[in-house]
């Protein structure tokens, strides 16, 4: 008996790694079939082979190991230690997706995002091809710019994890569907996919193609959403479900986190709320709340704790002041947020919050108003006085210094003068 099941274990051992060779080998056959012509393959795409074959041999599945949930070989190699045990309060506000990010060497957003499209049965309920979903996350994570400081794959498994806990508030869990919780995630998870770290008005100004392609008109946001369909398609994830508005819908919500139009998407919904017209048994009043709610997860950094938020601060004015050493270095116009001579990250981060945050936020509160909600508007209360404190201080220190430095100049301009007289004379 014992030689029995030894033998089916071995066969079940060669059969998993000859089926796991053949998709590496159809995943490379690509590249090595490639003709001389069609010129050397890019950087990007070995990345992504390399990622994907890394996580492929990592896996339980290539080592021939049975589980009664198809699910478990692959989650349970993926997060292990720590990892693992921060997934298990990915609903928690305080999540630290820095630390998320060591964990997992860097790749928070793969493993945050396939989490969640677990957690909520999105796999299953979609049939899901699992080697697919892989190899599609990989592609959103290596498409985001890792050198950028502020808006790369963190940023985004940092969105993701906001709309998550966005969605769990138990208005948007009791009513919205299947599809608004893939289409909320995956528009979370791209929602900055390809973003070169540079604001529109700089695209604009430096007559770059994507400008002319999208008539200086939320230029990023639609190269985000053309970018995350052109992904969709090459991984064929959604290939086998009914296209109907798929691409338009996800293209939507991206949209709407283009910060140029923040007043709009505000002023509709605080006419809905004063109103008290929103029905989320419709569905596009559903969209409109998925909307609102990538808006927040988008911008709610200054919501976050101390420690997190000041370090997104930190993170995003450093990428602001790299576009105006560029705007300086070519003697272009320098964007005044993003002048380091002028400014200061306790500056930028006091307007942000108290022209952009703090009104989204207020509304969003109306609406929802939960333990989270209240939490959220706590921190940013908190952070908000912090940033004016330091600012208040760093001038204080400034003009001490500056004081210090005028009389000390008064001191050696008066041991400089020429004596009067002597006292002889």
């Amino acid at each position: 008996m014992g030689c029995c099941v030894s033998s089916m274990s071995a066969h079940s051992h060669r059969f998993a790694l000859v089926t796991v060779v053949g998709v590496a080998t159809a995943w490379r056959a690509p590249l090595l079939s490639r003709p001389q012509s069609a010129g050397p393959v890019s950087a990007r795409n070995v990345r992504r082979l390399l990622s994907f074959q890394r996580y492929l041999h990592s896996s339980r599945f290539i080592r021939g190991i049975p589980a009664s949930n198809p699910l478990g070989y692959i989650l349970d190699d993926d997060y292990t230690g720590q990892a693992k045990l921060m997934l298990e309060k990915v609903g928690n506000w305080n999540f630290d997706m820095f630390l998320f990010d060591r964990l997992t060497n860097g790749n928070s957003l793969v493993n945050l995002t396939f989490h969640l499209f677990n957690s909520y049965g999105l796999i299953e309920l979609f049939q899901l091809d699992m080697v697919k979903l892989r190899r599609f996350l990989v592609m959103i994570q290596e498409d985001y710019r890792s050198l950028n400081p502020y808006h790369n794959a963190v940023h985004a498994a940092d969105v993701t994890q906001a709309m998550y806990c966005y969605l769990q508030e138990p208005k948007l869990a009791e009513t919205m569907t299947s599809c608004d919780l893939l289409l909320g995630l995956l528009a979370a998870a791209t929602h900055d996919l390809d973003h070169p770290g540079v604001n529109q008005p700089f695209l604009i100004k430096t007559n770059h193609y994507l400008a002319a392609l999208y008539k200086n008109s939320s230029v990023l946001e639609n190269h985000h959403w053309k970018s995350a369909v052109g992904l969709l398609r090459e991984s064929a994830l959604l290939s086998h479900l009914p296209t109907e508005d798929r691409s338009e819908r996800l293209g939507s919500l991206i949209l709407a986190t283009d910060i140029s139009r923040q007043n709009n998407y505000l002023s509709e919904f605080r006419t809905h709320l004063d109103k008290r017209d929103l029905c989320l048994t419709n569905g596009r009043h559903r969209h409109f709340i998925l909307q609102i709610a990538l808006k927040c997860a988008d911008i709610c950094n200054p919501c976050r704790p101390w420690k997190l938020s000041k370090l997104w601060s930190e993170k995003v004015t450093e990428e602001f002041f790299h576009q105006g050493d560029i705007e300086r270095k070519h003697h272009l116009e320098v964007t005044p947020l993003c002048d380091r001579q002028s400014n200061s990250v306790a500056n930028i981060q006091i307007g942000f919050m108290t022209y952009v945050v703090e009104p989204l936020f207020v509304e969003w509160s109306r609406f929802s108003d939960t333990r989270l909600s209240q939490t959220m508007m706590g921190h940013l209360s908190l952070n908000k006085q912090g940033w004016k404190e330091g600012r208040d201080k760093q001038e204080a220190n400034t003009s001490r210094a500056s004081e210090e430095q005028r009389t000390s100049a008064a001191k050696d301009s008066n041991s400089k003068e020429l004596p009067q007289g002597s006292k002889r004379s």
